[in-house]
């Protein structure tokens, strides 16, 4: 048969011929080459096939413009290039209860779009890790002798000021952010504590840093924050680009009678830790209150701030609810339960005649404990016997009281004003406890169905404490999962589901909560939020000067 050139294609030296069944024999040939471009085509195939594949897993990722930006979020872990001069670095302290942790950002030089964020990420080392330490004890430990708060705080800045590039210093914000153990300490000693960091900081580094960059920050704050550093990892405040994007309808406040503008749906936080709870969500609409008292009390709830780093641009004006329920951790509701299954009983005994929890052999029954297990509450020398009797329904009905709930309308925990949430036109992420009440021992982390946590909440309950503690030893929980998330892991999971779905109204049928420890792999600070709107007029100055 004939031969058949396919210079078109391949070398001229490459020619093909036909066989009798059909297939092509290539003939003086180079198998190296072959062998080259066959890996080659291959790689690029498989390359393809990837993006493809990636792209429809994750739904709306169809352009590659936006399947790129989203590979940046994810694979944000390469080491920080300290020999890029035009890497930006900022610094934030965040002075907690418990210790104080420096965090260091950095960010490339900002596009010039005024419509656009600094693209701040956390720095990462050599070794590819996050640039973050942390020291104990909180800074508020120092309360009577704030003399020795800069010493104290030296580590953390010595550790920041080894990882910035030493000619960047002097152009390095830093702030440092006191949280909840700073609140609670008189106003004077606030003071003295700032004072000596202010004084003594700027002697000892070259950082930029202003009265304004050390203070101690409120609970709103702290919650607009969070909202803030979560909604940008997830890309939320990027322009629209694919109209099968979530986007909801804005009236820009304080300009409610201009036409409303349609941007990206935001998502909401909730967090419950030990002691409090939070809630935090977008506010698209202009609200309507019941009363002038209400209306009062809603102006301490709702934040409106504008992260763009012109205030003539409205792309970035937000109108956020933020509220923190103190009393309304985890932790803190098992004690406010205890207290009064302690007080109750003492008076029930007393004035009936009755013994119930005086002896392990007439224990209280407490439903929210899992069946069988034994427990006890001491208080000022006494002490109340409980044994579990593992009734999820029973242990929700009894501590739907602590709710605080009122008749009012638009109120949520504790009669607090709550504006209308759009259900079908949401999405919530759910932190801390409501991560580990889903996932640690029940294994259902992720997207949250009322319906089967229901199921799985009784049925863990109702499990004799015995065969739950042979699971455990087995190894079957998660591997951060001890014996006191099992032993109140019953009681926690009846007080999530009860703040969520009574506390704050959520609809059982409510399908857009996701519960997570981090958010694209990575664990997100209020401290990134807080970098985020405090530099947020960094790009506009640097186009003006």
């Amino acid at each position: 048969m004939g031969r058949i050139g396919i210079s078109c294609l391949f070398p001229a030296s490459w020619h093909f011929s036909i066989s009798p069944v059909g297939c092509p024999r290539i003939l003086n040939t180079n198998l190296r080459q072959i062998m080259v471009i066959s890996v080659l085509a291959a790689a690029v195939s498989l390359l393809y096939f990837s993006v493809v594949i990636i792209r429809n897993k994750y739904g709306r990722l169809t352009r590659d413009k936006k399947f790129q930006r989203y590979l940046a979020r994810v694979t944000d872990i390469e080491a920080t290039d300290t020999n890029n001069p035009n890497v930006n670095y900022g610094i934030v302290v965040d002075c907690g209860s418990s210790g104080s942790r420096v965090f260091v950002y950095c960010w490339p030089r900002h596009n010039g779009n005024p419509r656009d964020l600094l693209d701040i990420r956390q720095m990462r080392d050599k070794n590819r890790k996050p640039v973050v330490m942390k020291i104990k004890p909180g800074i508020s430990e120092f309360a009577t002798s704030p003399e020795k708060v800069s010493d104290y705080i030296s580590p953390l800045l010595n550790f920041a000021a080894e990882h910035v590039p030493r000619a960047k210093h002097k152009e390095t914000p830093l702030y440092i952010l006191c949280t909840a153990g700073m609140r609670i300490l008189p106003e004077s000693q606030q003071k003295a504590i700032l004072e000596d960091l202010l004084t003594d900081i700027p002697v000892h580094f070259d950082f930029l840093f202003s009265d304004s960059h050390a203070e101690v920050i409120s609970g709103k704050q702290e919650g607009v924050y969070a909202w803030i550093g979560i909604n940008f990892v997830l890309g939320r405040f990027e322009h629209i680009e694919d109209d099968d994007e979530a986007v909801v309808e804005v009236n820009i406040p304080g300009s409610e009678s201009s036409e409303a503008i349609v941007r990206k749906r935001t998502a909401g936080i909730l967090d419950m830790g030990g002691v409090s709870t939070q809630i935090a969500y977008e506010v698209p609409k202009t609200v309507s209150f019941a009363s002038s008292q209400q209306e009062e009390v809603a102006k301490n709830l709702l934040a409106e701030f504008n992260l763009g780093c012109d205030v003539h641009h409205t792309e970035h004006v937000y109108r956020v609810y933020v509220a923190t329920f103190l009393g309304f951790g985890g932790n803190a509701a098992r004690q406010r339960y205890e207290d009064r299954i302690f007080a109750n009983t003492i008076q029930k005994n007393r004035l009936l005649g009755k013994q119930t929890g005086l002896t392990p052999d007439m224990p209280y029954l407490d439903p929210c404990l899992p069946l069988d297990i034994k427990d006890e509450i001491q208080q000022n020398g006494q002490t109340i016997y409980l044994r579990g009797t593992g009734d999820f329904d029973l242990c929700r009905e009894t501590i739907q009281p602590f709710m605080n709930k009122t008749n009012e309308t638009q109120t949520s925990l504790n009669g607090v004003y709550q504006p209308p949430i759009h259900f079908q036109n949401s999405e919530f992420y759910g932190f801390s406890e409501f991560y580990y009440c889903t996932e640690d021992v029940l294994r259902m982390g992720g997207d949250y169905n009322a319906a089967k946590f229901t199921k799985a909440a009784k049925d863990y309950c109702a499990t004799k404490w015995s065969i739950l503690r042979e699971r455990f030893d087995r190894g079957l929980y998660a591997s951060h999962a001890d014996l006191h998330r099992l032993k109140y892991q019953c009681f926690k999971s009846a007080w999530m589901f009860e703040v969520f779905h009574r506390g704050f109204s959520f609809p059982f049928n409510y399908k857009s909560l996701k519960t997570a420890l981090q958010v694209y792999d990575k664990e997100v600070q209020w401290t990134l939020g807080a970098i985020l709107y405090r530099t947020r007029f960094l790009p506009l100055r640097s186009a003006v000067s």
